[in-house]
């Protein structure tokens, strides 16, 4: 064989594989915004919730330095400080809102208030949503307890400082739509920040793609059997959609994709950009909405139809969990930032970033994605129509087998339609639009068309 046929027989091999090849860039931007993430910043954020003794939902609203109100008062002045360096684009507020008593956990008629701090979008044209969050009230063992120290610097003053830092770090950046990061209240007292958040936003009509919910990530070490791990994060999400129309039942049972709500998709978006951009942080994807039995504040989200998920620690150590403070048998209670572990906290966070900053740039997800099914084939051939986006690269194809808990293969697309050598008898695929940088959207699962 003639040198100069091999070398284009060989260029030609390799450009057929490259036309097949995932898309794996690392974007610049988002890896020096991780390296703005400071774990010495979390640990004061967290130190400084604590010194307000207590965040009980029913706590002083009046006092400048103990209580809700307080620490209410101390986050927003903190997003005020961020807006400094936004361009305008940041705004905070504190959205008051009134909560009838229930004869359960609001003994009166109480006024509660979220804290939240709205990265406004470039592209006007643009209305997607999307939100991060944690909560700012704390309890102690009983928790209608609103006097005693409630510290609560791992629940959820963890989840709080993560969120607030991104929203230092992201808001001196531009994005082409929104995001709002938010410190609810009332948690504990049952989801009621979040629950009035979620219900304004299907009022409103928000487009939102994704909600971050950041409960409990700040602790490496497990109560009774004393394991320790900064290594892992349980990502929840949801099987099935709590809104889910009858059709969609029945498109669902239809393709199996009893494994791919919307949830799903993107608790598994969550691990390929955790993957790709956090050192030494492996994302667990647990298939159930919460802890067994358990709740949090993605909930009233995912309630009223939109695409949430919770964020929480590997190990969960219940003797600094819904502790009153004290000491019995030399073990010490309570929920105190000495049992925390800030570096890991600092990989959460930084998995929260890559997340929500791959998502703000990513141009917008491909619509009505089939899957032909007119023929027998040992092929699959995916179309969709393509967003109307100028930013649109190509498209990614991802495939895994029906048992599979992760995406095992992605394959890059610029056109609108493939015919892949992937029989759909044995493997499930998604489509997202992809642009240069590598920033993905959310992915969607194709339907059947006949």
């Amino acid at each position: 064989m003639k040198p100069n046929l091999f070398c284009y027989l060989f260029a030609l091999l390799l450009f057929t594989q490259v036309s097949f090849a995932q898309i794996t860039v690392d974007d610049p931007e988002i890896k020096k915004m991780i390296t703005e993430v400071k774990a010495e910043s979390l640990e004061n954020t967290v130190k400084k919730l604590v010194s307000f003794g207590t965040r009980h939902t029913l706590s002083d609203t009046k006092s400048k330095t103990r209580g809700i109100g307080a620490a209410q008062q101390w986050v927003k002045s903190e997003f005020d400080k961020y807006a400094l360096e936004s361009n305008g684009r940041l705004t905070s507020k504190i959205d008051y809102f009134t909560i009838k008593a229930d004869g359960r956990r609001i003994a009166v008629d109480s006024q509660m208030g979220n804290v939240m701090a709205t990265l406004k979008g470039t592209d006007s044209s643009d209305d997607r949503v999307l939100i991060i969050s944690g909560h700012l009230d704390s309890r102690v063992t009983d928790v209608m307890d609103a006097k005693s120290d409630a510290p609560g610097a791992n629940d959820d003053g963890s989840g709080v400082a993560a969120m607030m830092e991104l929203a230092k770090v992201m808001s001196k950046r531009s994005f082409p739509y929104t995001i709002l990061f938010v410190a609810v209240t009332g948690e504990e007292q049952g989801l009621y920040g979040a629950r009035h958040l979620a219900e304004l936003a299907k009022k409103e009509n928000w487009n939102i793609v994704a909600m971050l919910n950041n409960d409990m990530v700040g602790n490496s070490l497990s109560s009774g059997t004393n394991l320790r791990d900064n290594t892992k994060v349980r990502v929840f999400s949801e099987a099935t959609p709590y809104l889910e129309t009858e059709d969609e039942a029945k498109m669902r049972k239809l393709t199996n994709r009893d494994n791919d709500s919307p949830s799903r998709l993107l608790a598994r978006y969550i691990k390929t950009a955790t993957d790709q951009y956090v050192a030494q942080l492996e994302v667990n994807l647990v298939y159930r909405n919460d802890r067994f039995l358990r709740g949090g504040d993605h909930t009233p989200f995912s309630q009223n139809g939109f695409t949430a998920v919770r964020f929480c620690e590997m190990n969960e150590n219940f003797d600094h969990q819904h502790q009153d403070l004290r000491t019995e048998n030399a073990i010490k209670y309570g929920d105190l930032p000495e049992f925390m572990d800030f570096e890991y906290l600092r990989k959460i966070a930084a998995s929260n970033l890559a997340t929500l900053a791959n998502l703000a740039w990513a141009p917008k997800a491909p619509t009505n994605v089939g899957i032909e099914v007119k023929d027998l084939t040992n092929f699959s051939t995916l179309v969709w129509k393509a967003a109307e986006t100028k930013k649109t690269y190509g498209y990614q194809v991802l495939i895994r087998e029906t048992s599979s808990t992760n995406w095992e293969k992605m394959i890059f697309i610029t056109d609108t339609k493939t015919t892949i050598p992937y029989s759909k008898d044995n493997f499930l695929f998604a489509v997202q639009a992809i642009d240069e940088l590598g920033h993905a959207s959310l992915p969607v699962f194709p339907i059947p068309i006949r």
